[in-house]
């Protein structure tokens, strides 16, 4: 018998992606770019939207929940159970 284990280089470049994914969803979100969006841990869900343009900077918006949903229909109406807990107080 043996195992399989995993590297750490894998979980890292998995981890990397997700958070590029939900960096996608915060991005499309905060343009209120018409679209069906949905987060549950490491799985996420982009029906449309649009990726982070980086340049001149790094989009730097993240996902604070662990999970959520929004839907963002044309003519900016945004219906979403995700809140932003962040506070720079």
């Amino acid at each position: 018998m043996s195992s399989i284990i995993p590297s750490k280089n894998l979980n890292t470049s998995a981890e990397t992606v997700v958070s590029e994914q939900k960096r996608a969803i915060a991005y499309s979100m905060d343009l209120l770019i018409p679209g069906l969006y949905l987060w549950i841990g490491n799985y996420t869900l982009r029906l449309f939207g649009a990726q982070p343009n980086d340049e001149p900077y790094k989009y730097p918006g993240v996902l604070n929940s662990r999970y959520g949903i929004a839907l963002i229909l044309p003519g900016y109406r945004i219906f979403t159970t995700y809140h932003n807990s962040y506070d720079p107080r």
